[in-house]
């Protein structure tokens, strides 16, 4: 999960305040990147939208990240059954090899081949794909992985006109923070 903002404080702010989430930037990470740690387990970053590798007007977003074995051919298969290629296959640095893509139901999704960087080591959590049609997104994703994907959902939008997108679902428990906001 990568939450991508114009503001970088204000963001880990209101994350540590609502959900104790850590945020700290990470000295050894050459391009000195905001981390994000809960109860201790690295989950995140944070990018800057202000960076110039960003298209101006780009909107503050929750980056995910889908890994798959071969992210130029991953890329091919998603263009060949309809999805959009927004960010086209690149290195990122030593840590893996990346493309951003919107699936052909109108989600945004990056790609994710590792090298260095395999991911952050928590337990696997839910993701939810909410769109107009859920069927036709599994089949999209099973066709571009060539695999099932055990930790996906995909279901029914709230609302016909919602825009579709991936959600994580995150156990927070009983914090006294969540049960705050509830008030």
């Amino acid at each position: 999960m990568d939450l991508k903002t114009r503001d970088v404080t204000g963001t880990a702010a209101f994350f540590s305040r609502t959900l104790g989430w850590h945020f700290a930037v990470d000295e050894d990470d050459w391009r000195k990147a905001t981390k994000i740690s809960a109860e201790g387990h690295l989950i995140g970053g944070v990018s800057d939208l202000a960076n110039p590798i960003y298209p101006p007007g780009t909107p503050a977003h929750i980056a995910y990240y889908l890994a798959v074995d071969d992210v130029d051919r991953r890329a091919e298969v998603a263009v060949a059954n309809g999805a959009r290629l927004v960010v086209p296959p690149f290195e990122a640095g030593d840590q893996g090899r990346m493309a951003t893509l919107i699936d052909p139901v109108g989600a945004p999704v990056s790609l994710w081949q590792a090298r260095t960087f395999t991911g952050w080591k928590v337990r696997p959590g839910r993701m939810v794909l909410a769109c107009d049609q859920p069927d036709d997104a599994r089949r999209f994703y099973q066709e571009m992985t060539d695999a099932p994907l055990v930790h996906a959902d995909f279901v029914a939008a709230s609302e016909p006109t919602a825009a579709p997108q991936w959600e994580l679902v995150v156990h927070v428990g009983a914090s006294p923070r969540v049960v705050r906001l509830q008030r």
